[in-house]
């Protein structure tokens, strides 16, 4: 039959030419056989030639196609046809290109790969994604703050910063959420996942990171070197730790300048001295408008690490500060002070007396004046 066979070839065919056998199949039927009758071949040659229809239109939503094989593999998002089924998932889909691409996911195939770094993707827009972290272009723009953006995904869930929208609801506590990563993060508060497993002692994480970081205690990585002393560390936490050996930042030395008032690190720039010589090298960020720590979800960059971690609990909902009065929870220390103040002061807010003096006695300085109390 002429339609299996159709969907034999376009089966086969290369992702990046969905349909290109089947418009050859269809530019050869539209020619004609090679080995037909000569006789008919001659009449044919004496009759003037035909106009060839240029173009298929679609009835449904008017758009024009050359190919008539164009035209039925468009009318499948119309009708819902799924002819093609992946055996591994069941998944169904009305293009080859979709379903060899999809194919990728269970063989593992990436066949483009990063020239600068050597990374291999499934999909080439997800090469040309990843090249923009080489090149540094960000050619997607925030119109209202000026932001640039790699992906049109990342400003789409920046705008949302802007316009308060938070359209990913939990239904077990209420939560919204800006983006679809925020949501699935935080429904592992609830659900307990975690999915992300060592494939050496089998362990289970609910972050990518923290797997990452737990995995090199296995491979002995520790891609996190002390520029004073060599020594290397296999996270970020541990080398800070560590640095304040060299600057004498120990954690007694340290809290014992909250008493002495002593600040050993002044800035060069402003003068502004620091009891820490790491505070100091996050408050140089500010002169130098430094900020290596940017956001995974919406692409924010930041000047210290503390500053990112408060900054991610607005995507993950998490909310570590309780007010002990009523219970309310905050996202920093800061604002659950600010909060406790409002109880601090409704508890010793005394009820308002209201006086009430005629003109006389405003007018004569030394003579006592005797309040009228008007009562509720």
């Amino acid at each position: 039959m002429p339609v299996i066979a159709s969907v034999v070839s376009e089966a086969h065919s290369d992702p990046q030419f969905c349909s290109h056998n089947s418009h050859e199949a269809e530019s050869k039927n539209q020619k004609g056989g090679e080995h037909g009758d000569s006789g008919s071949t001659r009449k044919a040659e004496s009759k003037p030639k035909r106009r060839r229809k240029t173009s298929f239109k679609c009835d449904t939503c008017g758009k024009d196609f050359k190919l008539k094989s164009e035209l039925t593999v468009h009318m499948r998002t119309h009708t819902g046809e799924n002819v093609f089924t992946c055996e591994t998932c069941g998944k169904d889909f009305n293009q080859s290109c979709n379903f060899l691409t999809h194919m990728r996911i269970h063989t593992g195939e990436k066949p483009y790969s990063c020239k600068t770094c050597g990374k291999d993707f499934r999909h080439q827009s997800s090469l040309l994604t990843h090249m923009r972290t080489h090149t540094g272009e960000r050619p997607y723009s925030c119109k209202t703050c000026g932001k640039d953006f790699r992906t049109t995904s990342a400003l789409t869930i920046h705008m949302r910063t802007h316009t308060g929208e938070k359209p990913y609801s939990c239904k077990t506590c209420g939560k919204d959420f800006r983006s679809t990563s925020a949501f699935t993060i935080h429904m592992r508060t609830h659900t307990g996942e975690k999915p992300y497993s060592c494939k050496t002692c089998g362990k289970t994480f609910r972050f990518h990171g923290e797997l990452t970081i737990h995995t090199r205690t296995h491979t002995g990585e520790r891609p996190y070197p002390c520029k004073k002393c060599g020594r290397a560390f296999r996270n970020n936490r541990e080398l800070t730790i560590h640095m304040r050996t060299h600057t004498g930042d120990n954690d007694l030395t340290v809290h014992m300048r909250i008493h002495t008032g002593e600040r050993l690190f002044p800035c060069e720039t402003c003068g502004r001295a620091f009891k820490r010589g790491n505070a100091l090298k996050v408050h140089m960020r500010t002169h130098t408008g430094e900020k290596p720590y940017p956001c995974k979800t919406c692409g924010k960059d930041f000047r210290s690490n503390g500053d990112l971690t408060v900054h991610m609990r607005i995507h993950t909902g998490e909310k570590p500060f309780t007010c002990k009065t009523c219970g309310k929870r905050f996202i920093t220390m800061s604002d659950t002070n600010r909060h406790m103040r409002i109880h601090h002061l409704n508890k010793h807010k005394e009820p308002a007396i209201k006086t009430v003096s005629s003109p006389q006695q405003s007018a004569s300085p030394t003579r006592p004046r005797t309040p009228t109390v008007i009562e509720p």
